[in-house]
């Protein structure tokens, strides 16, 4: 602890002083007195506790006044802490929203896993910039790139299928993500694209997209979700919804030289835990670099001698005014 006006601390001479003027006051017995005959009624009644007690209300003044001078000072503490100075790294989820991410191969859906262990990924990084691109026979952003992670958790929460047209626009979803990364001045600029299908919709052609991706230095990670043979897909039926099990096709190739053409990486995850894995494993080779400094914060501590302070004067009227009303 340091104070931040130590030269008022000299007003401690203040209160030094009144307390040797109250105990000459005592020593030269100044107080008022009464003659008796005999003293054989006080001898066997020693002092009484008010007769002590009478000096309380003088101790507490000087103890509020003491406090009042050190709160005045300015006393604050300091603990040398660590400053991280960050290389960050923007990150832009690319999610396929196609109707065929409601299959369950995946709990409680493939849709519903891939957004929760997003944001697992997501508050684990809080140093990085992200946002999100959604696609299925078109693409959009859904959030831009921010660090902003609890506006990026809720947008990421409300991603949903059927907001656009179906179908599977794997080079239009990399290339809106490529557009709102290629001005980026991050030391890094990676592009996590997820899909469960085959690329058969859209304007832009996946390898056109990566050409792109490529000339930027936008590094694709690139992961095919699905169970391997067949998965249960929910169809509308006569007799309400029912699970019937459909051939998982996911253009594995398209994605390994999406991953392989700009410097990433392919993975193909076929359940909850595994996609858990693969986000991970991405964490690990996006490491944000960073450079550690230590420097000392401060608290300030004048508001506890203040309170300190009042505590005491409260308790010194409360006294007196006990004093007053005894006979």
């Amino acid at each position: 602890m340091y104070f931040e006006y130590p030269y008022l601390l000299w007003l401690l001479a203040v209160p030094a002083l009144l307390v040797l003027r109250y105990l000459y006051i005592e020593l030269k017995d100044r107080r008022p007195h009464l003659r008796v005959s005999a003293l054989e009624a006080w001898k066997a009644g020693g002092r009484s506790i008010w007769e002590i007690l009478r000096h309380l209300p003088f101790v507490l003044r000087m103890a509020a006044l003491v406090l009042l001078i050190v709160a005045i000072a300015r006393p604050r503490s300091s603990s040398q802490v660590e400053k991280v100075d960050t290389e960050g790294i923007d990150i832009i989820f690319t999610m396929d929203v196609s109707t065929s991410m409601l299959a369950r191969d995946f709990t409680p859906d493939r849709l519903s896993a891939a957004k929760d262990i997003a944001i697992e990924f997501i508050a684990q990084r809080p140093s990085d910039r992200m946002g999100i691109v959604v696609f299925a026979g078109e693409s959009y952003t859904q959030c831009p790139l921010t660090t902003d992670r609890a506006t990026l958790i809720n947008l990421m929460k409300e991603v949903q299928t059927d907001l656009i047209e179906d179908g599977t626009a794997i080079g239009n979803g990399l290339a809106t993500a490529v557009a709102r990364l290629k001005d980026s001045d991050a030391k890094s600029r990676v592009v996590i694209l997820l899909t469960d299908g085959v690329n058969n919709m859209g304007e832009i052609d996946p390898g056109m997209a990566t050409e792109i991706a490529k000339t930027y230095g936008i590094r694709v990670y690139t992961i095919g979700v699905g169970a391997k043979g067949t998965a249960p897909y929910p169809v509308q039926t006569p007799w309400g919804i029912e699970l019937q099990n459909i051939p998982v096709e996911i253009d594995e190739p398209l994605l390994q030289g999406i991953a392989q053409g700009t410097g990433g990486r392919y993975f193909r995850a076929t359940d909850n835990t595994k996609l858990s894995e693969i986000y991970g494993e991405i964490g690990q080779m996006e490491k944000t670099r960073t450079s550690v400094d230590s420097f000392p914060v401060y608290k300030d501590l004048y508001k506890n001698y203040a309170l300190a302070a009042l505590v005491c004067l409260l308790l010194e009227l409360v006294l007196l005014a006990l004093m007053r009303r005894l006979p």
